[in-house]
């Protein structure tokens, strides 16, 4: 009887780790799945946006600017986040640019609303668009600003970085150099000398 009993606890215990292994995997594949049907999503939104971008009309050529504004805040913050890795002091600028990026998500929802009324009525409303048009040049003048800045700052780092270089390369060839030995230099001077007395009449 010990030794049934004995065997029926080993049986459950494996068939309870077989449960836990089983449970962690279907978490697993749930999670999966949910990261998988986000990323489709969003890919299928880029590509529905590029094909939409590719025809002609307003809905087109607010497409255009939803993709447009969409590549100025990802060089942006592209831009950003390589000057937080060098370590530079950025001051509030990572703040202002999560602002930036939440302010180009609004826009960017209100451009696809556009283009989704302008692709089903025959309305126009141009007051609308030209507004939208104006807030866009906005939005991808600041990113454009930001860029330039960190990139004004990038030369500065790197014209500083190449002047020490520079000069400790002179300092490590003159100290390369040979001294001049003193005998060859009394030498010399011997020479010249002797070359004088012969030259006098």
């Amino acid at each position: 009887m010990a030794k049934i009993g004995e065997f029926l606890v080993i049986v459950l215990v494996i068939l309870a780790f077989l449960l836990l292994l089983g449970g962690v995997g279907i978490y697993l594949l749930v999670k999966l799945g949910k990261k998988a049907a986000v990323k489709a999503k969003q890919a299928t939104t880029r590509l529905s946006a590029h094909v939409n971008a590719m025809g002609t009309g307003d809905a087109a050529e607010v497409e255009r600017l939803r993709l447009d504004l969409r590549r100025e805040v990802s060089l942006t913050r592209q831009a950003v986040e390589q000057a937080q890795s060098q370590g530079w002091g950025l001051g509030d600028l990572p703040r202002l640019l999560a602002d930036l990026s939440a302010q180009a998500d609004v826009h960017d929802g209100q451009l696809g609303m556009y283009a989704q009324q302008r692709r089903v009525s025959p309305y126009v409303d141009h007051a609308t668009l030209d507004r939208l048009r104006e807030h866009q040049a906005k939005l991808t003048a600041m990113c454009a600003r930001i860029r330039a800045d960190l990139l004004g700052d990038q030369v500065q780092h790197t014209a500083t970085g190449i002047a020490d270089l520079s000069s400790r390369t002179d300092l490590e060839i003159e100290a390369r150099r040979r001294a001049p030995d003193p005998l060859d230099e009394i030498d010399e001077l011997y020479r010249r000398t002797m070359e004088e007395r012969r030259d006098r009449p």
